[in-house]
């Protein structure tokens, strides 16, 4: 409110405002550096906001979040150790069914040996040179046996020939419930099979070959349920495994990434802050002026 004085040297009355302190200099805008600073943090954040945005990032640097950048690289790093763990448990599966997939025909061979013997078996029906016929594609069998049990291979690895021993890396760590030993100790061939000896060319021979190639079907059999059990093992952990690195990546993106909707609602904010700014500046700018006219410049 305006207050009138007298001027003890004229008498005339001089008018003030009550509690106002107001002062314009030229060297020193205190209104116009007040409104730079306040522009300039805006642009900043205004920048931040636009580099979260054009690239999804909440976290850029670790300027942007030192705690949250390092949690984050934690785990990263662990679901990249994860996806390592998913490709080796997998491999193991691959490798178990080529194996697997051997024995089948490992099975279907015997058993064609099998049909064999019990042909020559049959002396009532069977004369010798169907006994010799047989015997011929016995030898043949046997010797099939042997050669996909040598060629079976998993990379450079032979698998069926008795000396196969892999260990997979399925976890963290170098403990025993982050690695699964696989062996295969049992040769799929004719010798490991214990048919090597065996032969059908006579009613005699056929009759103990019959009971040698069951013990082979059941050695055999054995072997597809160790190797069908360890490739259950590598699926369960492909799938646990699975579950645990999706969790991991959810819990990164849930540091780093930007979340749109409250970064759309800031973008907005500061986009009027700054065009608000910018005219507060160009105004307080123009405070000097008020002594330039004083002085009839």
């Amino acid at each position: 409110m305006p207050i009138h004085t007298p001027n003890p040297m004229t008498g005339r009355y001089r008018s003030r405002t009550k509690g106002a302190n107001v002062s314009i200099t030229v060297n020193f805008n205190a209104s116009a550096t007040q409104a730079y600073d306040t522009l300039n943090a805006t642009n900043s954040a205004l920048n931040t906001t636009i580099g979260e945005m054009s690239s999804g990032l909440a976290i850029q640097t670790a300027a942007s979040n030192p705690a949250g950048y390092v949690s984050a690289g934690l785990l990263g790093d662990q679901a990249a150790g994860y996806g390592v763990d998913i490709t080796n448990a997998q491999n193991g599966v691959s490798m178990l069914q080529t194996a697997q997939g051997a024995l089948n025909q490992a099975v279907s061979i015997v058993q064609q040996m099998q049909q064999l013997a019990y042909s020559s078996a049959n002396s009532g029906s069977t004369d010798p040179a169907a006994a010799a016929a047989n015997q011929q594609e016995y030898s043949a069998l046997q010797s099939d046996l042997t050669q996909i049990a040598n060629t079976t291979k998993f990379g450079s690895q032979v698998l069926l020939s008795g000396t196969y021993t892999g260990t997979f890396q399925v976890g963290t760590g170098v403990s025993s419930y982050s690695q699964l030993a696989v062996t295969i100790s049992t040769a799929a061939t004719d010798t490991g099979l214990g048919l090597n000896t065996t032969s059908v060319d006579t009613q005699a021979n056929a009759t103990t070959a019959i009971t040698s190639l069951s013990a082979a079907i059941n050695t055999v059999d054995s072997m597809q349920a160790y190797l069908g059990a360890q490739q259950n093992k590598l699926q369960d952990i492909v799938a646990n495994l699975t579950v645990g690195q999706q969790n991991l990546q959810s819990a990164q993106s849930r540091i780093v990434d930007t979340n749109f909707a409250q970064a759309s609602t800031q973008l907005a904010t500061q986009q009027i802050l700054e065009q608000t700014g910018a005219s507060m500046l160009a105004t307080a700018q123009q405070a000097p002026n008020i002594v330039l006219k004083a002085l009839g410049l």
